[in-house]
């Protein structure tokens, strides 16, 4: 599979697209205003301990307090690691938060998920910084290998020769994917790197004499985090718009896997790096609902606060004679092309798709087995449950930060976020309520009520006498006119001669 990366950096604002077989699958971005918090490390203050939710708020100092469960005091179990170099959990029983913190303690806490909505960031007593083949986990005492290492001569190689080099006591280790084959100079080199900055930590954290709640330490930049978790001999080509990244990328590599260097590239075209690989086209259609697929079905993707809801229609595609066929022929395309916008759109928490009904088992098999065969290419952690009677697939997928539908789009003025806007009927119903409270508190005795032009044409064309029936009922001297600048399900009321807005007031619903 041909995979490439190319990163676009401005003074203000550095975007990554990382494509495979040239489709854009993955899109990040890092702006002063979304700057990202995953992997800082922080001293941070006791605020509440919750014995019943078995949990604790910590302040930080980002805001909102962030959450810390008692699952993130005990040492990660799971030899294996998510896209930042974090272990995983087991179910094993929990200790009793309020036996290790009290209200009022300062410690030291590594966040893990950005804060998303209402919600704070969560975060970790289990510290780990991420080098490019280890994770150093100075609280832990174990030494995992990577899972996705599959042969198991290597792992166990692996696992010896970091261990016989990690000085005795000194925490646990996780050797990551891109570190097969790795050799023991430049494990020596990593770990001592790994080492002498948890080393600065620790100085910051209890010799300086810092005050909770104060920052310790700030993971890379996404650039650094990109070439450090993404770039191996896998990616072909990566693609910098920028000389002064490419000499900083050209650096690093030098000391970690010189013979990288080599695809590495400054774009030469007088045309901007995403137009020209049409990047720019497809990051605007990550806000449209309906994605098509290419034989003429599409799907619908709906985002809400408990789930996302994928579903699946064979649109225009009505096949030859075989509905089956039709229909598996289909869910296979809407596989493929959920799990890729899955990854693009950086969807999180559950997912559940409801996929055209099939009638044979084997053609269920074959639409599960199709998913989640792409879904192994994505970054973050998935889980993809079984087909159900109903058609629907229940998923999961790691969510660290907001998605790009909330960190690049905010609600709508108009319909307060929900995606619809009253239609003219609706609106001009709500006038005539309004009106009727007006007249009943008789503090106006004339009124220029303003409306979007869409909702005058509707009262010229569908209730021409409203106005003269509204004057009568009244008893007031009414006006209407249209303002294109006013949103099409509002209004406003104008009291004259002053002209004072009275809207307020009168339009409740």
């Amino acid at each position: 599979m041909k995979r490439e990366i190319l990163i676009n950096a401005g003074p203000r604002e550095t975007r990554v697209a990382i494509l495979e077989d040239d489709r854009l699958v993955e899109v990040l971005h890092d702006r002063p205003d979304i700057r990202r918090t995953v992997g800082n490390i922080y001293l941070g203050k006791v605020e509440a301990v919750l014995p019943g939710m078995q949990a604790a708020f910590v302040d930080i100092g980002t805001g909102k307090s962030a959450f810390l469960h008692a699952s993130d005091l005990i040492e990660p179990d799971e030899d294996d690691e998510d896209e930042n170099g974090r272990p995983r959990r087991n179910g094993r029983r929990l200790p009793n938060i309020q036996d290790h913190m009290k209200r009022g303690e300062s410690l030291l806490v590594q966040v893990t998920k950005e804060p998303i909505g209402t919600k704070g960031p969560r975060v970790t007593r289990q510290i780990s910084l991420a080098g490019r083949f280890l994770v150093y986990m100075p609280y832990a005492s174990k030494i995992g290998v990577s899972r996705k290492i599959g042969a198991r001569e290597e792992r166990q190689r692996l696992r010896e020769m970091v261990g016989g080099l990690l000085p005795k006591d000194s925490g646990g280790v996780i050797v990551r994917t891109v570190a097969e084959d790795l050799t023991d100079k430049k494990v020596k080199v990593e770990l001592k790197s790994l080492l002498d900055q948890w080393k600065k930590i620790k100085r910051k954290a209890h010799f300086v004499r810092l005050k909770a709640p104060a920052p310790v330490y700030r993971e890379t930049s996404l650039t650094s985090g990109i070439i450090r978790d993404v770039f191996s001999d896998k990616v072909d080509r990566v693609i910098v718009d920028s000389k002064e990244l490419l000499k900083e990328i050209k650096g690093y590599l030098r000391n970690v896997e010189p013979e990288l260097i080599d695809r590495l590239s400054l774009a030469k075209g007088s045309e901007p790096l995403f137009d020209e690989f049409d990047i720019e086209t497809e990051i605007q259609s990550l806000f449209d609902r309906r994605v098509d697929l290419p034989t003429g079905g599409y799907v619908i993707i709906e985002p809400t606060e408990a789930l996302v809801s994928i579903d699946v229609n064979t649109g225009r595609y009505t096949g030859q004679k075989d509905p089956e066929k039709t229909i598996l022929r289909t869910n296979m395309e809407a596989t493929r092309e959920i799990a890729r916008q899955v990854r693009l759109r950086d969807l999180g928490g559950i997912i559940v798709i409801d996929f055209i009904d099939m009638d044979v088992a084997e053609n269920r098999d074959k639409v599960m087995h199709e998913l989640r065969s792409h879904l192994a290419r994505d970054r973050a952690r998935t889980r993809a449950f079984h087909l159900s009677e109903l058609g629907l697939v229940e998923m999961t997928r790691q969510r660290v930060r907001p998605s790009l539908f909330d960190t690049m789009a905010g609600p709508c003025p108009a319909c307060d976020g929900v995606g619809r806007v009253f239609r003219p009927g609706v609106v001009v119903r709500r006038l005539e309520r309004a009106l009727r409270r007006v007249a009943a508190e008789r503090k106006e005795t004339r009124l220029t009520v303003r409306v979007h032009p869409e909702v005058a044409l509707y009262l010229m064309e569908v209730e021409p006498l409203f106005l003269k029936q509204r004057i009568k009922e009244t008893g007031m001297d009414l006006e209407l006119r249209d303002d294109p600048i006013i949103q099409v399900d509002q209004f406003r009321l104008m009291a004259q001669p002053a002209g004072r807005d009275v809207t307020q007031h009168y339009a409740v619903a």
